[in-house]
């Protein structure tokens, strides 16, 4: 794996073991060599991702629609920095230069983010892991409601498999370095 994409909050959040879980994954992405691609933004939870894998040494390609360069504030060091006119144009970008994707803890925009490549995964659009790093439990309530779209019958199991958890950066990636994609899902019924 070369490039992880990591959708987060351009926010803090409540609670400093957010950054702090950011923090680890940053290092833990540069310790293995692992270039981030992200929201391209110096604020919340993004900019402090962003500070540690350049703090470390590591790469770092963000992708911002313009419409947010300022109001996110670009982050002026980062490797490379793609200004692109749309979210959709974002997300794109974001897709095809990375080989996984992490949500850490964020507000609806990174639930949107991830459920967009989740549900690619899904459909066959991409083969690559999709994460959650559970910090502090915050995902939690997400993984409960997604347990019951499987017992609802809404959502097979193999699919609610793809999103791939865990509160441990490392072991987080350890897990996507096992990831074997479903079968696509289809609607069309085989004859015998």
């Amino acid at each position: 794996m070369k490039r992880l994409a990591v959708f987060c909050g351009s926010s803090n959040g409540a609670s400093q073991v957010y950054k702090e879980g950011a923090v680890q994954l940053g290092k833990e992405l540069v310790k293995r060599r692992i270039t981030l691609v992200y929201g391209g933004a110096s604020v919340g939870i993004m900019g402090a991702l962003a500070d540690t894998v350049l703090n470390e040494g590591g790469k770092v390609i963000g992708v911002i629609p313009r419409h947010l360069a300022e109001r996110e504030i670009s982050h002026p060091h980062v490797t490379e920095l793609y200004t692109v006119e749309t979210m959709h144009e974002r997300k794109a970008k974001m897709a095809e230069l990375a080989d996984g994707f992490i949500a850490l803890p964020g507000g609806s925009g990174t639930l949107e983010e991830f459920f967009e490549v989740l549900t690619w995964a899904q459909i066959g659009l991409h083969q690559k892991p999709c994460g959650l790093l559970n910090i502090q439990e915050y995902y939690s309530p997400l993984l409960s409601l997604l347990d019951h779209m499987v017992e609802q019958q809404f959502m097979q199991e193999k699919y609610r498999a793809l999103a791939i958890v865990d509160s441990d950066p490392k072991k987080l990636i350890d897990k996507f370095n096992l990831y074997e994609p479903p079968t696509i899902k289809t609607y069309i019924k085989t004859t015998r």
